[in-house]
């Protein structure tokens, strides 16, 4: 696992005053690793707790030490089970209003069903209700990483720090790419252009983007532009009303917009899951002349046969942080390669605790981060 060394933050991470209890919210142990981590950087144990599942497969959560007048951090890795990882949360974070914690704050590096956070025809924005049911269980501050889109933060009437990755993975660039000079940042989507232009003007590289006929999953085919449905029966609408119909889109043929002939192809996204769109952007890539394809996003879903597709395919490495538990996915793909991000979570943890100013964590983040 990369592991960015410690500098400014190091110096100053066990400096924690009395009062803080930091508690693990998964009855998984493999998803327990990154508590450990953040736990060992603060220099405190991790509270006691019990979270098991009941035989009819409810969730139960026992308190085992006093967390009255504390300062409550409860961090949740998201397993396969989403659904579980979610309920063991919201229980956990009532017991802890329910037992009298001074302040109960959630550390979900990876926040789950982020990516239902639009409308689409008449379905529902299922990352609003998540929301609603944390604040409700009594959860006081939320620190998460690099959500799919920054406006859920206001979805949320509580105060929520969205951490970015980014810096580890542009030093993981800078230190184990050796001719990342010779590299090209790469879109695959239009809808990731801003991303890759952030890493392409930090590292001083070019861009390129992959625009074309693959639809993406968040195409405009889904979204809720296309509710209500539009009238079949020309009698229904009012004779008054000459109502222009948009004109439907048509993608071109898949092109690469910039020069990736000859180059180290860098694919940047905050989530990799299906890996469909992954693998197709790389044969893409190497039709065009890229010599070495590298992915890098924040959180490594890796759903399914991500792993098997991965090893075949033309991608040489993927690189993802440890917001989410991937190890079984890493001995079954050796391109697969871990970024710890313990660090700044840590961090984070220790100036909430402390009611020190978060902006050093944010420095040098524009609009467009």
């Amino acid at each position: 696992m990369f592991c960015v060394p410690s500098t400014e933050f190091g110096a100053i991470m066990n400096i924690t005053k009395g009062g803080l209890v930091l508690f693990s919210a998964n009855s998984n142990s493999s998803c327990m690793e990154l508590s450990k981590r953040i736990a060992e950087r603060l220099g405190v144990e991790m509270g006691k707790v019990q979270v098991y599942q009941e035989p009819n497969r409810e969730t139960r959560v026992q308190i085992q030490e006093s967390v009255r007048g504390k300062d409550v951090f409860i961090i949740q890795t998201v397993s396969k089970d989403v659904n579980t990882t979610i309920m063991e949360l919201l229980i956990m974070v009532y017991a802890c209003k329910t037992s009298c914690a001074k302040s109960i704050i959630g550390v979900i590096p990876y926040f789950p069903y982020s990516k239902q956070c639009k409308m689409r025809k008449r379905g529902s924005i299922v990352c609003k209700l998540l929301a609603s049911m944390m604040c409700k269980a009594g959860l006081t501050h939320l620190i998460t990483m690099d959500l799919h889109q920054k406006e859920i933060q206001g979805f949320f009437n509580i105060p929520v720090d969205n951490l970015r990755a980014s810096p580890f993975l542009l030093q993981y660039i800078q230190e184990e790419i050796p001719d990342y000079r010779n590299a090209v940042i790469v879109a695959k989507s239009p809808a990731s252009a801003k991303r890759a232009q952030s890493f392409a003007e930090r590292l001083r590289l070019g861009i390129a983007v992959i625009h074309g006929e693959a639809q993406d999953a968040e195409s405009d085919m889904v979204d809720g532009r296309h509710s209500p449905p539009t009238a079949k029966n020309v009698a229904a609408i009012h004779p008054s009303l000459e109502i222009p119909m948009l004109i439907p889109k048509e993608k071109p043929p898949i092109t690469v917009v910039g020069d990736v002939g000859g180059r180290i192809a860098i694919i940047v996204d905050d989530i990799i899951d299906d890996v469909d769109s992954f693998l197709a952007a790389a044969e893409t890539l190497k039709e065009r002349g890229a010599y070495k394809i590298f992915v890098m996003a924040t959180h490594g879903l890796l759903s399914s046969d991500a792993p098997r597709l991965i090893e075949e395919s033309a991608i040489d490495e993927v690189v993802v942080t440890n917001t989410i538990p991937h190890e079984i996915q890493k001995l079954q793909c050796p391109k697969i390669k871990t970024v710890d991000i313990s660090m700044i979570l840590s961090e984070a943890i220790r100036r909430i605790h402390n009611g020190e100013s978060m902006s050093y964590l944010f420095r040098n983040i524009g609009l467009d981060d």
